[in-house]
């Protein structure tokens, strides 16, 4: 059974950089599409960078040029650093285990998540 652990987020204010940190435990991660989401209050959650099994990644438009995710080998750690970080950037930031696959599908449902940690951006 897979389990996420995240840490790092906080506050930080506008311009700022924060690094969050998912620990993956608990089951072959190999060949896994990996992902963050992110959740603002009354909208849904929604998927903001992706790394697929080969290592392609993927970003949202909003987030393209300052949010870089990235595992480390033997990918047991998945990241994501958030750099000039603006207020609308405030949220609930989760990682996610989507599926085995290359490249990460579309849509938002994942197999295993991580319990959230809290981003708070202010200008």
């Amino acid at each position: 059974q897979g389990q996420l652990v995240q840490s790092g987020g906080g506050s930080v204010e506008a311009g700022g950089s924060l690094r969050l940190s998912c620990s993956i435990r608990g089951t072959n991660w190999v060949g896994w599409c990996m992902a963050w989401f992110r959740q603002t209050p009354g909208k849904e959650r929604e998927e903001i960078a992706s790394i697929g099994g080969n290592g392609a990644t993927n970003y949202e438009d909003s987030v393209k040029g300052r949010f870089t995710i990235s595992q480390d080998n033997p990918k047991v750690t998945l990241y994501l650093q958030m750099n000039n970080l603006q207020a609308e950037d405030t949220g609930m930031y989760y990682c996610a285990g989507r599926a085995i696959a290359d490249y990460c599908p579309g849509g938002s449902t994942a197999k295993y998540w991580g319990g959230g940690t809290q981003v708070t951006v202010s200008s």
